[in-house]
Protein backbone atom coordinates (compact mmCIF):
# COMPACT_ATOMS: atom_id res chain seq x y z
CA UNK A 1 0.00 0.00 0.00
CA UNK A 2 1.27 3.50 -0.78
CA UNK A 3 2.48 5.73 2.03
CA UNK A 4 -0.37 7.81 3.46
CA UNK A 5 0.10 11.45 2.41
CA UNK A 6 -0.38 14.25 4.90
CA UNK A 7 0.28 17.21 2.61
CA UNK A 8 -1.12 18.15 -0.79
CA UNK A 9 0.50 20.79 -3.01
CA UNK A 10 -1.63 22.37 -5.77
CA UNK A 11 0.15 24.07 -8.66
CA UNK A 12 -1.10 25.78 -11.79
CA UNK A 13 0.59 24.31 -14.88
CA UNK A 14 2.10 20.90 -15.60
CA UNK A 15 5.28 20.21 -13.66
CA UNK A 16 7.44 17.12 -13.91
CA UNK A 17 8.64 15.10 -10.92
CA UNK A 18 12.19 16.15 -11.81
CA UNK A 19 11.29 19.86 -11.63
CA UNK A 20 9.45 19.34 -8.35
CA UNK A 21 12.36 17.45 -6.81
CA UNK A 22 14.68 20.26 -7.81
CA UNK A 23 12.43 22.96 -6.32
CA UNK A 24 11.59 21.06 -3.14
CA UNK A 25 15.17 19.89 -2.61
CA UNK A 26 15.87 23.13 -0.77
CA UNK A 27 13.47 21.98 1.97
CA UNK A 28 13.19 18.18 1.80
CA UNK A 29 15.82 15.46 1.96
CA UNK A 30 16.52 13.13 -1.00
CA UNK A 31 14.88 10.28 0.94
CA UNK A 32 11.64 12.25 1.25
CA UNK A 33 11.68 13.19 -2.42
CA UNK A 34 11.88 9.51 -3.42
CA UNK A 35 8.16 9.19 -2.57
CA UNK A 36 6.87 12.19 -4.49
CA UNK A 37 3.40 11.36 -5.92
CA UNK A 38 2.88 13.71 -8.87
CA UNK A 39 -0.51 13.97 -10.60
CA UNK A 40 -1.42 15.84 -13.79
CA UNK A 41 -5.03 16.83 -14.40
CA UNK A 42 -6.45 15.04 -17.41
CA UNK A 43 -8.40 18.02 -18.75
CA UNK A 44 -6.81 21.04 -17.05
CA UNK A 45 -3.42 22.70 -16.75
CA UNK A 46 -2.96 21.64 -13.15
CA UNK A 47 -0.53 19.58 -11.05
CA UNK A 48 -1.22 18.06 -7.62
CA UNK A 49 1.56 16.58 -5.48
CA UNK A 50 1.15 14.32 -2.45
CA UNK A 51 3.81 14.28 0.26
CA UNK A 52 4.10 12.15 3.40
CA UNK A 53 6.04 14.61 5.52
CA UNK A 54 5.25 13.34 9.01
CA UNK A 55 6.13 9.75 8.14
CA UNK A 56 9.34 10.66 6.32
CA UNK A 57 10.67 13.53 8.39
CA UNK A 58 9.71 12.23 11.82
CA UNK A 59 8.53 14.25 14.80
CA UNK A 60 10.57 17.27 13.79
CA UNK A 61 8.38 17.76 10.71
CA UNK A 62 5.21 17.40 12.77
CA UNK A 63 6.47 19.96 15.28
CA UNK A 64 7.54 22.36 12.52
CA UNK A 65 3.96 22.47 11.23
CA UNK A 66 3.14 25.83 9.62
CA UNK A 67 6.80 26.83 9.30
CA UNK A 68 7.54 23.76 7.19
CA UNK A 69 4.50 24.38 5.00
CA UNK A 70 5.60 27.99 4.49
CA UNK A 71 9.08 26.83 3.47
CA UNK A 72 7.54 24.38 0.99
CA UNK A 73 5.25 27.08 -0.37
CA UNK A 74 8.21 29.41 -0.91
CA UNK A 75 10.14 26.65 -2.69
CA UNK A 76 7.17 25.96 -4.99
CA UNK A 77 7.02 29.61 -6.04
CA UNK A 78 9.91 28.81 -8.38
CA UNK A 79 7.36 26.78 -10.38
CA UNK A 80 4.08 28.62 -9.79
CA UNK A 81 3.42 32.15 -8.45
CA UNK A 82 0.58 31.08 -6.13
CA UNK A 83 1.06 27.50 -4.91
CA UNK A 84 -1.49 26.15 -2.44
CA UNK A 85 -0.56 23.75 0.36
CA UNK A 86 -3.20 21.68 2.15
CA UNK A 87 -2.66 19.63 5.29
CA UNK A 88 -4.53 16.31 5.08
CA UNK A 89 -5.98 14.18 7.87
CA UNK A 90 -7.12 10.74 6.74
CA UNK A 91 -10.57 9.69 7.99
CA UNK A 92 -11.31 6.61 5.83
CA UNK A 93 -9.09 4.22 3.87
CA UNK A 94 -10.64 1.36 1.88
CA UNK A 95 -9.01 -1.26 -0.32
CA UNK A 96 -10.81 -1.42 -3.65
CA UNK A 97 -11.99 -4.20 -5.96
CA UNK A 98 -8.68 -3.89 -7.85
CA UNK A 99 -6.52 -3.55 -4.72
CA UNK A 100 -2.84 -4.18 -5.46
CA UNK A 101 -3.13 -3.19 -9.13
CA UNK A 102 -1.11 -0.36 -10.63
CA UNK A 103 -3.32 2.74 -10.40
CA UNK A 104 -2.45 5.11 -13.24
CA UNK A 105 -5.56 7.26 -12.69
CA UNK A 106 -6.56 9.24 -9.60
CA UNK A 107 -9.94 10.93 -9.18
CA UNK A 108 -10.45 13.64 -6.54
CA UNK A 109 -13.65 15.26 -5.28
CA UNK A 110 -13.05 18.37 -3.17
CA UNK A 111 -16.02 20.02 -1.49
CA UNK A 112 -17.48 21.88 1.43
CA UNK A 113 -20.90 20.94 2.81
CA UNK A 114 -23.54 22.98 4.59
CA UNK A 115 -23.05 22.63 8.37
CA UNK A 116 -26.60 21.40 9.00
CA UNK A 117 -26.05 18.51 6.55
CA UNK A 118 -22.55 17.47 7.65
CA UNK A 119 -23.58 14.53 9.85
CA UNK A 120 -25.70 13.06 7.07
CA UNK A 121 -22.91 13.73 4.56
CA UNK A 122 -20.32 11.90 6.69
CA UNK A 123 -22.61 8.92 7.32
CA UNK A 124 -23.39 8.68 3.59
CA UNK A 125 -19.73 8.77 2.61
CA UNK A 126 -18.63 6.24 5.24
CA UNK A 127 -21.42 3.67 4.98
CA UNK A 128 -22.74 3.89 1.40
CA UNK A 129 -20.94 6.07 -1.09
CA UNK A 130 -17.23 5.38 -0.63
CA UNK A 131 -17.64 1.64 0.09
CA UNK A 132 -19.81 1.42 -3.02
CA UNK A 133 -17.25 3.14 -5.25
CA UNK A 134 -14.38 1.12 -3.73
CA UNK A 135 -16.24 -2.05 -4.78
CA UNK A 136 -16.51 -0.96 -8.44
CA UNK A 137 -14.30 -3.11 -10.73
CA UNK A 138 -11.20 -1.08 -11.57
CA UNK A 139 -11.08 0.88 -8.28
CA UNK A 140 -7.82 0.10 -6.45
CA UNK A 141 -8.24 2.28 -3.34
CA UNK A 142 -10.60 4.90 -1.89
CA UNK A 143 -9.73 7.43 0.81
CA UNK A 144 -11.29 10.39 2.59
CA UNK A 145 -9.44 13.31 4.14
CA UNK A 146 -10.19 16.48 6.05
CA UNK A 147 -8.11 19.32 4.64
CA UNK A 148 -6.95 22.60 6.07
CA UNK A 149 -8.63 25.56 4.41
CA UNK A 150 -11.44 25.37 1.89
CA UNK A 151 -12.69 23.11 0.49
CA UNK A 152 -12.45 21.01 3.63
CA UNK A 153 -13.52 17.54 2.42
CA UNK A 154 -11.48 15.39 0.02
CA UNK A 155 -12.50 12.03 -1.46
CA UNK A 156 -9.85 10.30 -3.57
CA UNK A 157 -9.99 7.20 -5.75
CA UNK A 158 -7.05 5.30 -7.24
CA UNK A 159 -8.21 3.68 -10.48
CA UNK A 160 -6.47 0.81 -12.23
CA UNK A 161 -8.73 1.50 -15.24
CA UNK A 162 -10.01 4.91 -16.29
CA UNK A 163 -13.13 3.17 -17.60
CA UNK A 164 -14.14 2.40 -14.01
CA UNK A 165 -15.13 6.06 -13.70
CA UNK A 166 -18.51 6.44 -15.35
CA UNK A 167 -19.04 2.70 -15.70
CA UNK A 168 -22.47 1.24 -15.01
CA UNK A 169 -21.54 0.09 -11.46
CA UNK A 170 -19.98 3.52 -10.71
CA UNK A 171 -23.05 5.40 -11.90
CA UNK A 172 -25.34 3.08 -9.93
CA UNK A 173 -23.54 4.03 -6.70
CA UNK A 174 -23.93 7.72 -7.52
CA UNK A 175 -27.64 7.41 -8.31
CA UNK A 176 -29.03 6.29 -4.93
CA UNK A 177 -31.77 8.12 -3.06
CA UNK A 178 -29.33 8.99 -0.28
CA UNK A 179 -26.93 10.49 -2.84
CA UNK A 180 -29.72 12.66 -4.22
CA UNK A 181 -30.50 13.93 -0.73
CA UNK A 182 -26.90 14.73 0.22
CA UNK A 183 -25.45 16.18 -2.98
CA UNK A 184 -27.48 19.45 -3.06
CA UNK A 185 -25.69 20.44 0.17
CA UNK A 186 -22.29 20.54 -1.57
CA UNK A 187 -20.68 23.88 -2.37
CA UNK A 188 -17.18 25.04 -3.37
CA UNK A 189 -16.91 21.73 -5.22
CA UNK A 190 -14.24 20.59 -7.66
CA UNK A 191 -14.10 17.18 -9.35
CA UNK A 192 -10.88 16.35 -11.21
CA UNK A 193 -9.47 13.28 -12.94
CA UNK A 194 -5.67 13.04 -12.73
CA UNK A 195 -3.08 10.81 -14.35
CA UNK A 196 0.08 9.90 -12.48
CA UNK A 197 3.29 11.22 -13.97
CA UNK A 198 5.34 8.45 -15.58
CA UNK A 199 8.24 8.85 -13.16
CA UNK A 200 6.16 9.64 -10.10
CA UNK A 201 7.01 7.34 -7.19
CA UNK A 202 5.05 6.33 -4.11
CA UNK A 203 6.32 4.68 -0.95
Amino acid sequence: MATMPDTLIKLAGRHSPQALRLALGAVLSPAQLQTLDVLHADEADLTYVYLALAADAGQAAVDAGPALHEALRSACMALCPQPELVGLHNTLDLAGHASGSHAEWHYIVETDVRPEAEDDFNAWYSTEHMPGLAAVPGTARARRYLGTGAPRHYATYDLAERAAFGSEPWLAVRATAWSSRVRPNFYNTRRTMFRRADDSTRG
